[in-house]
């Protein structure tokens, strides 16, 4: 599943975590070394450009975090970006240089690249999303199968067994979802794809493609 892999789908230069990706294959390796990658991360950061809140938060200096958002450790909020009103961050969470994250969105296990968008009633958990990343308004990430069952990622025959019971989506760089979209539990969307709004997504979607229901997924012109 080359689509999948990390080198595919991700541009590494545009992440303060970029180390958290080493020596792996495939991005949810990474979702359990989140939060101790989060710790040793903090503790190197230059205290003239972050100040660390509490336990193990660290927030950029000219980040603009509102009031009436909460904040839950581990957790560093990089340079320029922007947590809006009434945002709840659970904790183990890298939010990206000029992120948004946004009106009641709630964030719990997650890496946010550079410029991703996350800003109005949006759930991402246990997922990855790639620079320039877009979720719409209301789209969401559901993270746990409702057999409660391990997440296997599939395309078409293909499987991979992943042993996580938690696992939202991994969105490449600059992929593009549709207002109110659910992307179902093992979801990987290639580069630069689009969601159609009000879709039901599972399994892994191209690369460059448009995403209009699971018969059809048509390559961009």
């Amino acid at each position: 599943m080359k689509t999948c892999e990390i080198v595919n789908l991700y541009t590494l230069s545009e992440t303060i975590a970029a180390d958290l990706f080493t020596g792996l294959t495939y991005p949810w390796e990474a979702l359990p070394k989140i939060s101790e990658f989060i710790c040793k991360l903090g503790k190197t950061l230059d205290p003239e450009k972050y100040d660390q809140r509490g336990d193990n938060i660290w927030i950029a200096k000219n980040a603009k975090v509102a009031p009436t958002a909460f904040l839950n450790g581990p957790l560093i909020v990089d340079e320029e970006a922007e947590i809006r009103h009434c945002a709840f961050v659970r904790g183990n969470a890298i939010v990206g240089k000029g992120a948004v994250v946004g009106n009641s969105t709630e964030l719990k296990n997650v890496v946010l690249f550079n410029k991703v968008q996350v800003p109005h009633y949006n759930y991402v958990g246990d997922s990855i999303l790639g620079y320039k990343s877009h979720m719409g308004a209301g789209s969401i990430t559901s993270n746990v199968k409702s057999d409660k069952t391990l997440v296997v990622v599939k395309d078409g025959r293909e499987e991979i067994a992943t042993g996580l019971k938690k696992f939202g989506a991994m969105l490449g760089d600059e992929v593009e979802v549709g207002c109110n979209s659910v992307l179902n539990p093992g979801t990987v969307v290639g580069r630069e794809s689009n969601i159609y709004p009000l879709s039901m997504v599972r399994g892994v979607v191209p690369k460059h493609s448009i995403y209009k229901n699971k018969n059809e997924i048509v390559e961009k012109q």
